[in-house]
């Protein structure tokens, strides 16, 4: 059965009460001789009234603390995204640069890489012919009779190159030296490039 109904159940039996309390009162008033006191409608109302609706009952403190601790709790806030890392890209480490043996082989090899930055021709093979005729590989080679000699400029080196030559033809990122072998022999690449076409078409004293 539902509360409402049990209600309405509890308020039909206290009118009837109230209206048999009345009726009774008004008999022996009656029986009595005397007057029925007047009942206001009003007070049996008021008692239906209380009976059908009861006033709530006050709220407490405890009362209040235990509806806030029955109430649901608010939903958590979401943690921030954290994103991963990006991924780190290894940075290749430089080429180690060349290294060339302190030789006659050594030396050509390094000119000729020297060469090959700067778009001087030349093969191994025809500046190393041409270093033997005309140093026979030494890099302190000087020659003192010929005309050049005569003429206060000597030629030097493994090219047996002039001055006047190395300066003019040097190549840039080589030592100034006209006895540094690698130097010489770029400088006289670059000049028989210009004069010749390539040192490999040097076959004599040029």
């Amino acid at each position: 059965m539902s509360s409402k109904s049990s209600r309405a159940k509890a308020v039909a039996r206290t009118a009837g009460s109230a209206t048999l309390a009345v009726a009774a009162l008004a008999a022996i008033t009656s029986a009595a001789g005397q007057r029925t006191p007047h009942v206001e409608p009003v007070a049996l109302a008021s008692t239906i009234e209380q009976a059908t609706h009861p006033a709530a009952a006050p709220t407490t403190p405890a009362h209040a603390a235990a509806i806030a601790a029955a109430a649901p709790a608010p939903a958590p806030m979401p943690a921030p995204q954290v994103l991963p890392p990006a991924p780190v890209v290894p940075v290749p480490a430089p080429a180690p640069a060349p290294s060339y043996p302190n030789t006659l082989d050594g030396w050509i090899h390094q000119a000729m890489d020297v060469m090959a930055a700067r778009g001087i021709p030349g093969s191994y093979d025809g500046i190393y012919r041409n270093v033997l005729r005309e140093s026979s590989g030494n890099p302190q080679a000087i020659n003192l009779y010929d005309s050049n000699a005569a003429a206060g400029i000597p030629s030097k080196g493994l090219l047996q190159v002039i001055d006047p030559t190395f300066q003019a033809y040097h190549v840039e990122g080589t030592s100034w030296d006209i006895y540094d072998p690698v130097a010489n022999i770029a400088a006289a690449c670059n000049y028989a490039a210009h004069r010749y076409g390539s040192m490999d078409n040097v076959n004599s004293a040029y």
